[in-house]
């Protein structure tokens, strides 16, 4: 049953229904299918980067990383920002506006010089549009006085910032490229630019496959391919670290995070929200599954809300925030030896031999009743057996062992209670 609480919240300024918005991309590509989505209950979007000329698009342009149980690990597009001219585009936006005045409807832009970002500013202003996002990311552009290779110059990046801010009178949101190590410096120097808000992470450069009949990466465009964006539940651990990265930044404090990076389920939103966002988009879910998952985002969160009492999502934002600390402040003080469920044990070996030969010895395995057995003197608690398992519960946290003299007056049950496996 579906279940809807108030989850509306303010982003940069702009009061939303919900905190759920289509990336631009080929999601949102025109005001026929931005309408889809609107009914379906998304509460804004970013549509399609919007640039002077139409884009000269490549064919076949997409790749896939398979895994097991899912239809995609992991997605790869050679797709540019919108092959309509920004003219048509304009139309588009007005369009959208007057049917759907109460939905959100941001704008990505993207241009090659300071003059460029002016006159799609101005243009998307006057259509009508909520918001400005400037598109300081997309790594397969043909150009690069566009794209990620902007987004790596702070210098760049202040510039055209503040060209935007000084010709529009809407909120602007800068996208960052994750296709640099210290994503905090292009976005310190968006926001002194007079940016408002940020939004991360863009695709990841990449080579997903290399196909082996026509020695090339995939997808083959005439015998050739190129290094483009990846995206998908893949990419969403990497998305995550740059998201607390830029909350924890004591320059970015006061300005609104947008998460983007495989983003399936309410689940995966709400880890965005608890590191800081106030906003998260989406696209190559919708990609595989429609418009219509949008349902069981607003339907998740308002479940767990519901549970834990929350009435309000701006009292989930950034939560799990100040858990997250520097690798010289967690507590090494004890390890967690795992114990092993015998009765829900299949006998598969997968701890033993993933323990012995990529861990610590510290499983023996009996042969005869093929089953596991953990040495508890050699364990160093590392968990690598729970996380092979493929039996829920079979292999769970068991005793807190403390380092000598290392107890420090906690008990083990305080420890033990903290450590959650899915």
């Amino acid at each position: 049953m579906m279940m809807k609480k108030d989850l509306s919240i303010d982003f940069v300024g702009v009061h939303c229904e919900n905190p759920f918005f289509l990336s631009s991309s080929p999601v949102c590509n025109n005001a026929e299918m931005v309408a889809k989505a609107f009914d379906a209950g998304w509460g804004g979007i970013f549509y399609k980067t919007v640039g002077i000329k139409a884009m000269d698009e490549c064919s076949p342009r997409f790749d896939i990383l398979t895994k097991e149980s899912t239809p995609w690990a992991g997605f790869k597009n050679m797709e540019q920002i919108s092959e309509m001219t920004m003219e048509q585009n304009i139309e588009e936006i007005r369009k959208l506006k007057k049917n759907y005045p109460n939905k959100v409807v941001g704008v990505s832009i993207m241009g090659s010089n300071e003059e460029e970002w002016i006159t799609l500013a101005k243009a998307v202003t006057e259509a009508g549009a909520d918001i400005l996002e400037l598109n300081f990311s997309c790594p397969q552009m043909t150009s690069h006085a566009m794209g990620s290779d902007v987004g790596q110059n702070p210098e760049l990046v202040r510039k055209y910032c503040k060209a935007v801010v000084e010709n529009t009178h809407l909120p602007v949101v800068a996208k960052m490229t994750p296709n640099i190590t210290r994503m905090e410096e292009p976005a310190i120097a968006a926001v002194q630019g007079g940016a408002h808000g940020i939004s991360a992470i863009n695709t990841i450069k990449s080579i997903t496959n290399i196909d082996l009949d026509n020695l090339t990466g995939r997808p083959v465009v005439n015998g050739k391919s190129s290094i483009s964006g990846y995206s998908g539940k893949a990419i969403k651990p990497i998305a995550l670290r740059f998201i607390a990265e830029l909350a924890k930044c004591e320059e970015l404090k006061s300005v609104h995070l947008s998460g983007i990076g495989g983003i399936e389920t309410w689940q995966d939103a709400l880890e965005f929200i608890l590191l800081g966002c106030r906003n998260v988009q989406v696209t190559t879910a919708v990609m595989q599954y429609g418009y219509r998952i949008v349902e069981d985002l607003i339907s998740g969160i308002s479940h767990f809300m519901d549970e834990r009492g929350v009435n309000k999502l701006d009292d989930l934002v950034g939560l799990a925030l100040n858990n997250i600390v520097p690798a010289e402040e967690l507590d090494r003080s004890f390890k967690i030896i795992p114990k092993i469920d015998e009765d829900k044990c299949v006998g598969c070996g997968r701890c033993y031999v993933s323990c012995f030969d990529g861990a610590h010895q510290a499983i023996v395995w009996d042969s005869e009743t093929r089953k596991p057995r953990i040495l508890e003197d050699h364990c160093v608690g590392c968990h690598l057996c729970l996380n092979v398992c493929p039996v829920y519960d079979c292999i769970t946290p068991g005793k807190v062992v403390f380092k000598e003299g290392r107890a420090n007056n906690r008990t083990a049950e305080d420890i033990v209670q903290q450590v959650v496996y899915q």
